[in-house]
């Protein structure tokens, strides 16, 4: 299939009378061989020898693949990473609002030791509902979507690229989405990684700030808020202006505006201990986040025998971002705890002599212990049984 792909690529680009092509390929249409597909840029020699064809082609592959998936609420744009080696739970990523699934989650699953996973699973990066790069304005009037909807379109992503079950990993609104997901498709979800979520509807004196602000500040400045800590906004760092660059020249901005108000307008998720995930959860919010006291009283909420609380340090509002080491070796525990990846080694925290992780969990709720991780490596992580708090 590879070579296929790749022969196809060459003769749609190769120039007559030349034995190969040194250029870029742009989103080029594979149709009918992969239906709603598109390969990202990348630039790529073609020669004519087959072996280094297919090896073009296989580099094109881990690029990602682009698809449009129909939904029975409308069509979904995902990003598809790696085989689709369905024996194993595919990774599914749902961004923030004001971001997308490349500027979400490209940095921490590009991140060099985060490379032991992500060549383990399939990673499925879903955008809401016109969000994705260069997608097309809603006209005016145009009814968006609930959180409630967006969640009941991802099963037909599951059936699309065949896969039974999911690690969901969610950020912010993304966070709030594949919530509603898990507790609707439970036998779906195997795990749940949520930054930064908020389960509670916006309550009155919310909606009255929200107000406020639309009237004072822009549709960007109000997304920002909700990405950045108070701290983060008003040193104006680097990613605050990058991210502001971003969002003020991109040309769906009003799709963006679109998501904000669905987000904000969501219900109360109604989760207690009664009513929960049924999957190992990992919760996890940068320290001083602008959700970092409703991720603590999500927290409560939850199941303590599988649920993990990590609140991280000098992470800012996405922590995804600026600390993917941290929050690397947090996943690999995480999956580890599940049963996958056992002989993974914690090679980051083996080999520093800094980095430290305290960790005060119970089995069940009857015992605790603390666990302190210096430069000593080797030691098993906790498992979903128990609930593990963490700074670091």
């Amino acid at each position: 299939m590879l070579r296929c792909l790749a022969a196809d690529l060459w003769r749609q680009r190769r120039p007559r009378g030349r034995e190969g092509f040194l250029g870029p390929v742009s989103k080029c249409s594979l149709a009918p061989k992969v239906a709603h597909c598109r390969l990202i840029t990348a630039s790529v020699f073609f020669p004519a020898f087959p072996q280094e064809a297919e090896l073009a082609a296989r580099i094109l592959l881990d690029q990602g693949q682009e698809h449009n998936v129909e939904t029975p609420h409308g069509v979904l744009h995902v990003t598809l990473h790696g085989t689709r080696n369905s024996r194993r739970p595919a990774i599914l990523t749902f961004h923030d609002v004001g971001l997308d699934g490349k500027s979400c989650f490209l940095p921490l699953f590009k991140f060099e030791e985060m490379q032991e996973i992500v060549k383990n699973f399939t990673l499925i990066h879903v955008d809401a509902p016109g969000q994705e790069e260069g997608a097309a304005v809603y006209p005016a009037g145009y009814q968006y979507p609930s959180t409630e909807t967006i969640a009941e379109m991802i099963p037909a992503v599951l059936q699309f690229f065949g896969f039974r079950t999911v690690i969901g990993v969610g950020v912010g609104a993304g966070a709030y989405v594949l919530s509603k997901f898990a507790l609707a498709n439970p036998d779906s979800v195997e795990g749940l990684v949520l930054v930064n979520i908020d389960t509670n509807a916006r309550g009155w004196m919310d909606w009255a700030a929200q107000k406020l602000s639309s009237v004072t500040s822009s549709v960007t400045e109000q997304i920002l808020s909700h990405l950045f800590s108070q701290e983060e906004l008003s040193s104006n760092t680097d990613a605050v202006q990058l991210h502001r660059e971003r969002i003020n020249k991109a040309p769906h901005l009003p799709n963006m505006e679109l998501f904000w108000k669905t987000y904000n307008s969501r219900k109360d998720l109604d989760l207690d201990r009664g009513c929960t995930f049924k999957c190992p959860v990992m919760l996890v919010v940068g320290d001083h986040a602008p959700y970092e006291d409703a991720a603590v009283e999500c927290n409560s909420k939850l199941d303590p025998t599988t649920t993990s609380f990590l609140k991280m340090a000098d992470a800012g509002g996405l922590p995804q971002l600026a600390q993917p080491a941290k929050l690397t070796e947090a996943f690999k525990y995480f999956i580890q705890g599940m049963g996958y990846m056992a002989s993974s080694c914690m090679t980051r925290l083996s080999r520093s002599r800094t980095a430290s992780l305290s960790s005060s969990y119970s089995m069940e709720g009857s015992r605790s212990r603390t666990l302190s991780q210096g430069s000593q490596g080797g030691q098993m992580p906790p498992s979903p049984s128990q609930t593990m708090e963490v700074s670091c």
